[in-house]
């Protein structure tokens, strides 16, 4: 599904030219949730180990990856990788716009409304104002580790600790139930985000989690999926 979207122009957020930023870690927190806010278009890849996490209320498809693409101001779509009652490894789609979500059925592949029972929204793993601006300007406890390459990117390597609604929210719901410390890696150059590294405790299991961004400043086509179907 990934493969079939559109994407033109670019800001240039992965190339390792101009001035790099300071490395105050408060300073460049605040810099961060500002160019965050100001996204129209990125990538986004979430991969997960550990313990099961269920995507639907029957604990029948857990979550073991997804990659997918976000346009502002409220599109997103993604494909994930899932597991089908602890047995069966498949792809499913998800595509959001603005208000309507949905999911394609595990074993027809033709797209339904986002049944009942499933919470999974791709919009809200980048939505950067009401997620990830507020995300990283509630951080607490911020530090600045290490200039590091990641990527083939200069980035600037920090951790801190991020409120329980705010890793809830970058994570579609996937995250809750505790303050979650993460690794937390920017572009040295723009303050973007690159990367977050984090472990979380969830019913007694541990699950590790990576979520990485790319693309920044692309513009992705996303449209209804049930058309033509």
């Amino acid at each position: 599904m990934l493969a079939a979207v559109a994407c033109t122009g670019g800001d240039g957020s992965s190339a390792n030219d101009g001035e790099k930023l300071a490395t105050d870690a408060a300073a460049l927190q605040s810099a961060s949730a500002a160019a965050m806010g100001e996204v129209v278009g990125a990538r986004f890849t979430l991969e997960r180990s550990g313990a099961p996490v269920y995507i639907d209320a029957t604990e029948a498809i857990g979550l073991d990856s997804l990659e997918g693409v976000y346009s502002a101001p409220a599109s997103a779509q993604a494909e994930l990788k899932v597991t089908v009652n602890d047995a069966l490894r498949t792809r499913i789609g998800a595509v959001a716009i603005d208000e309507e979500i949905w999911l394609s059925n595990p074993v027809t592949g033709t797209f339904e409304t986002l049944p009942p029972g499933f919470d999974i929204d791709p919009s809200s793993l980048f939505d950067p104002k009401g997620a990830w601006q507020p995300l990283l300007e509630s951080l607490d406890s911020v530090e600045f580790v290490a200039e590091e390459q990641r990527d083939g990117v200069d980035t600037y390597h920090l951790t801190g600790t991020a409120p329980e609604a705010r890793i809830r929210a970058v994570t579609a719901d996937l995250v809750r139930g505790s303050d979650v410390d993460l690794d937390l890696w920017l572009d040295a150059r723009t303050a973007l985000v690159r990367a977050i590294e984090f472990d979380t405790e969830i019913g007694g299991s541990s699950n590790g989690w990576v979520l990485e961004l790319d693309d920044y400043g692309e513009t992705f086509e996303i449209s209804d999926p049930t058309v033509g179907q």
